[in-house]
């Protein structure tokens, strides 16, 4: 079964994006700070599109990079490994 994707903003301000069929577990949920808010004035579901469509570039890269398995994996255990910051 096909399944369509849509970004929604949510009464709250928060962008998600979620399945057409009204799943009501979002796959992606973006929320933008108040200072954010005033800096790029009212333009949050395009700069969330944006950001999914970039998300979802570089997974296709990162899938197709063999080495993708290896720098992916995370020990649950080791909270350390849970966060990982990209600059």
């Amino acid at each position: 079964m096909l399944s369509y994707l849509e970004l929604v903003e949510l009464a709250n301000g928060d962008v998600v994006l979620q399945r057409s069929e009204g799943d009501e577990n979002p796959l992606v949920t973006i929320r933008f700070s108040d200072e954010t808010r005033e800096h790029i004035n009212g333009s949050c579901l395009e700069i969330a599109r944006a950001m999914v469509q970039a998300g979802i570039e570089a997974v296709s890269i990162a899938a197709s990079n063999e080495s993708f398995a290896e720098d992916g994996e995370v020990d649950l255990d080791d909270p350390e490994s849970q966060s990982k910051i990209i600059h």
